[in-house]
């Protein structure tokens, strides 16, 4: 494995009022992250994900636990670490008047690549990631899609084993998004593993070898995409009912079809059934029966929400 943790934690102290509280934002992660895979790290905001990423890119120290990078152990060799990873921010790390050329060749300078080679290294970043055309350009000029490209080139211009991806897709248009994700599949074709968090949950399902759901500075569950809808029997049925939400909910919870039902907030039942294509019927009888109408009524397979749900007991999109 190129990256392994055990018990990996940390706690921040926040203030409070008049008193100090101490916030564990990452309360004992296990991880083991396979060479040459994409992984994902799944989560509302506020889980512990960047937290966790941060530690594993040597920014901020662990409390405790341990956790081995590209071979080298991350607390006694954290200098060694960074020379094997790339980072790549949320928040981005381009200059408005720079140029994408000049930010790249001086990154590489920094990880002690000679002019001449951080020149070569600039030039093939720029093509892979299409920026060529917008090389000699100040970065101000860029789209959004474009910054987060130059981006993504800085973080891997000293050709690191491991690079790190903190929500490459936030804030981003679709096209965009779908290019960083082009973007993101040809670093791991290239041999590269790739570490990414993310909150949607399409990214997760479309882009990663596996996953981890992380909730509450815990991991809740990991596996594939695949495997981890696997584990969720059933179907899910949203009935759109409105303000006779209450009466419809008593009628629905006894319903043998019925294997479990939550309320959703804009008067919406969420209910678990074993096959939905029978139990959609059953349900419509039923409502029908005692004057109820439905606004709408919607079928759903299980999806990594669902998986999200069944593990912490809420929905990941209303977190």
């Amino acid at each position: 494995m190129i990256i392994e943790t055990k018990a990996l934690r940390k706690s921040f102290r926040s203030r409070d009022g008049r008193d100090k509280k101490v916030v564990e934002a990452v309360r004992g992660v296990d991880l083991s992250v396979a060479e040459g895979e994409i992984f994902g790290f799944l989560g509302p905001n506020g889980a512990g994900k960047t937290t966790t990423l941060r530690m594993l890119a040597t920014l901020i120290e662990p409390d405790g636990g341990e956790a081995t990078i590209a071979g080298v152990d991350l607390r006694k060799q954290s200098g060694e670490v960074r020379r094997r990873i790339g980072y790549v921010a949320q928040g981005g790390s381009t200059w408005d008047d720079s140029t994408a050329r000049e930010e790249l060749v001086l990154q590489g300078r920094m990880y002690g690549l000679d002019k001449a080679t951080a020149s070569a290294r600039a030039a093939k970043a720029l093509d892979a990631f299409q920026l060529s055309e917008y090389a000699d350009r100040k970065c101000k000029t860029y789209s959004g899609g474009q910054r987060r490209r130059v981006d993504i080139a800085l973080g891997i211009i000293h050709e690191p084993k491991v690079v790190f991806l903190d929500e490459p897709t936030s804030g981003l248009d679709p096209q965009s998004r779908a290019h960083m994700w082009d973007e993101v599949r040809r670093l791991r074709r290239e041999g590269m593993t790739v570490f990414l968090t993310t909150h949607y949950l399409d990214e997760a399902d479309a882009l990663c070898d596996r996953l981890a759901i992380m909730d509450y500075g815990l991991v809740v569950a990991e596996g594939t995409p695949d495997e981890l809808k696997r584990e969720i029997s059933g179907d899910t049925v949203i009935v759109g009912i409105g303000e006779t939400s209450a009466d419809a909910a008593k009628l629905l919870e006894v319903e043998p079809v019925v294997n479990s039902l939550e309320s959703i907030d804009d008067g919406s039942l969420r209910l678990r059934v074993n096959d939905g294509a029978t139990a959609i019927p059953q349900i419509l009888r039923t409502l029908d029966g005692s004057g109820i109408a439905l606004r709408s009524i919607e079928l759903h397979r299980p999806s990594l929400d669902d998986v999200f749900l069944t593990k912490t007991g809420r929905s990941l999109r209303e977190s």
